[in-house]
């Protein structure tokens, strides 16, 4: 029905406010990496380390009470919020975050040296689940009841230390940057240099704009937000490159029209998959932002905002880039694989 509604052939000129998106994306991008060293990521405890557990608010309980008890324990700023679940049975929660307390390091012996064995054991020692810690004195406070009928239950517990937590951040930054490359060597490979100086441009312009939005909004940056990136790349991705495919087919059917309209013609022939896929995937990541709890909220909001920023790189970006890097009309790179398998048959 929703295809039937939709215009068969548009006539949109993408091409000729280019520049004004150019503009647009130049101020957000410069934005964007001046708010990460001002306010910082707010790192999940996958990077800064610490605990996180998600509770059922026990009778009679405050969050200055869970607070308390946090800063009992020793945890640094301790940080409890209050939610409330989704569902027919939805019940209230605490979330309550947490750094972990600092280790304590052996001192040095006579000679003045400290023994890195003692070190390590005592950083080992010291990564130990703070969060059963917690659990276990909340369950003194208020009695968790029995298995039939409790008086309060946990929903999620998690605890990172901060050796690990360092590899995670590496990894994740890492996994980012890998993906680019062989982006870029793949567009390289299936198309020509110049294809993939927009399109890795374009991704670059995407990851940028959500870290600069989760920076901007505070939004917990952890694991699942890098997941949430590769996953917005690996979109935005196929979106242009179904543009550029569609820009090398037109190329080779109109020698001498202008690059400007060949690529114009090219988005609007595309337009209709662009808008179906994106709406329809915008409406399931709508429906798990709104009704999937706070565990999937940040990685739902950042694939929102990703498909959103990505549909519209793939249109003014990667494909208005095409008219600036220098985009040859060469016959034997431009002719598609149906063409080669015909002429061979």
């Amino acid at each position: 029905m929703l295809m039937k509604r939709l215009p068969i052939e548009t006539k949109v000129d993408f091409m000729s406010v280019r520049m004004f998106a150019f503009a647009l994306s130049a101020v957000a991008l410069i934005a964007s990496i001046a708010l990460v060293p001002m306010k910082g990521l707010n790192f999940g405890i996958d990077f800064a380390g610490g605990i996180l557990v998600e509770i059922t608010k026990p009778e009679g309980s405050q969050i200055e009470d869970i607070r308390a008890i946090a800063t009992e324990l020793n945890l640094k700023a301790p940080n409890v919020t209050e939610a409330t679940g989704t569902g027919a049975n939805a019940t209230e929660t605490f979330v309550i975050r947490a750094a972990l307390p600092d280790p304590e390091v052996p001192e040095a012996g006579a000679d003045g040296e400290v023994d890195s064995a003692a070190v390590e054991a005592a950083i080992d020692e010291h990564e130990v689940d703070q969060a059963q810690q917690l659990i276990d004195r909340l369950a003194e406070v208020y009695p968790p009841g029995d298995e039939a009928n409790p008086a309060w239950t946990v929903l999620r517990r998690d605890s990172v230390g901060p050796r690990v937590s360092n590899e995670l951040l590496t990894a994740g930054v890492t996994a980012l940057a890998v993906s680019l490359i062989f982006m870029l060597g793949y567009i390289w490979f299936r198309f020509q240099i110049v294809f993939s100086i927009g399109a890795v441009l374009a991704l670059l312009h995407d990851v940028i704009l959500t870290v600069g939005v989760f920076s901007l909004l505070q939004i917990d940056f952890d694991l699942t937000t890098i997941a949430a990136l590769l996953t917005i790349i690996g979109y935005s991705m196929n979106d242009t490159v179904v543009v550029y495919d569609r820009v090398r087919e037109e190329l080779r059917k109109y020698k001498k029209m202008p690059l400007i309209d060949v690529i114009n013609m090219s988005l609007n022939k595309t337009l209709s998959r662009t808008l179906l896929t994106s709406g329809t995937t915008l409406l399931a990541l709508i429906s798990i932002y709104l009704l999937g709890g706070e565990v999937l909220r940040g990685f739902s909001f950042a694939l929102i905002w990703g498909i959103v920023i990505g549909t519209y790189s793939s249109i003014f970006i990667a494909s208005a880039l095409l008219l600036h890097t220098g985009l040859k009309r060469e016959p034997e790179k431009l002719q598609s694989a149906e063409d080669m398998f015909t002429s061979k048959s």
